[in-house]
């Protein structure tokens, strides 16, 4: 997923990137039909960027690259004089705290969304949906039988041989944590913090599974399938039977956007748009927030509607983020760590 989106981050660590970034340290946006600011990776814009350079020829589009919190906070200290037209790859919770800053738009793409997709009052839609998974490596596991469940995890067969990342710094690893405190309470938390290994990047635990450092890791599904379709055979995805959890990347149209509604609509559009998504599923991996896409048949992932997902309501799980944390970081000083 993109960058860290939780409150406590956007309104404390990420405030120290404000001061060179607010107002021009960032190089600022040139003249362009449309400008989208991005937390996405190279490769996810890159693929949108060359579907819509064929789908609409006369849109231009310029992006401005960096981590979701700073572009919020860019966003925010450009509002005055908005230099970007529209924002893609934040998470929900990331936009609902920035909402003031963001205009309504109902895109005619959005009637492939389910209603739970879309922003209150039309503020914001899911341009994909990030889904957790349990990561094995089927050598590392050396025979033994992968976990079926996340209770599984909390064995002390598995201590010091799951790997995770850091819910401080990292906004997927927030929602996995949150997640598994919704199914399992305090006591779950305690239990899994005994096993697991925290890493400060998100991006070590896939690789370090992939790699053979770990058996087990707690990640994104789209991270772990690349290996998968990049022909890594000891690599398996567990969608754990008590249910996983889907958090929501969306999109939105900077308030008075730059180039104007038309070019800023536009764009958003494209973004929602089925060629868009059915590209980033195929050469990404993202899956789809649109209804109307076999992900089943574009790739080895399962349809949603075939997958147990746990109902997870990411403004809540924001509102909680304090709380949360302070229950893992109890749970990890009582496992040692």
């Amino acid at each position: 997923m993109a960058s860290p989106n939780l409150f406590k981050l956007l309104k404390g660590a990420l405030a120290t990137a404000v001061g060179g970034l607010a107002l021009g340290a960032a190089a600022p946006a040139l003249a362009a039909d449309a400008v989208v600011y991005t937390s996405n990776n190279v490769q996810t814009v890159d693929v949108a960027l060359d579907i819509i350079k064929k789908r609409a020829p006369g849109l231009t589009v310029q992006k401005v690259s960096s981590g979701t919190g700073a572009l919020m906070k860019r966003i925010e200290a450009e509002s005055a004089n908005p230099l970007g037209d529209v924002v893609w790859g934040a998470g929900f919770d990331t936009l609902a705290a920035y909402k003031q800053n963001f205009q309504p738009y109902r895109s005619p793409e959005s009637k492939g969304l389910d209603a739970s997709l879309l922003g209150a009052s039309d503020l914001w839609a899911a341009s994909n949906l990030h889904v957790m998974v349990i990561m094995a490596n089927a050598k590392q596991l050396k025979g033994s039988e992968a976990p079926k469940n996340w209770a599984d995890l909390f064995d002390p067969k598995w201590k010091g041989k799951v790997i995770m990342g850091d819910p401080v710094s990292s906004g997927s690893a927030y929602g996995q944590v949150y997640g598994l405190y919704r199914l399992f309470g305090t006591e779950g938390l305690e239990k899994l913090a005994a096993n697991v290994v925290v890493s400060k990047s998100s991006a070590q635990v896939y690789r370090g599974v992939a790699d053979g450092e770990y058996p087990l890791g707690i990640t994104m599904e789209y991270a772990a399938y690349s290996y998968i379709a990049g022909g890594h055979k000891d690599v398996r995805l567990v969608y754990p039977a008590e249910g996983t959890f889907v958090q929501p990347e969306g999109v939105a149209i900077i308030k008075n956007p730059k180039n104007g509604n038309a070019a800023a609509q536009q764009l958003y559009d494209q973004l929602l748009s089925r060629e868009v998504q059915e590209a980033e599923l195929v050469e990404n991996f993202r899956r789809p927030s649109r209804a109307d896409i076999d992900v089943a048949r574009l790739t080895k992932l399962p349809n949603l509607k075939d997958i147990k997902v746990e109902p997870i309501d990411p403004l809540q799980g924001a509102a909680d983020y304090d709380k949360v944390i302070k229950l893992w970081e109890a749970a990890l000083k009582k496992g040692g760590k």
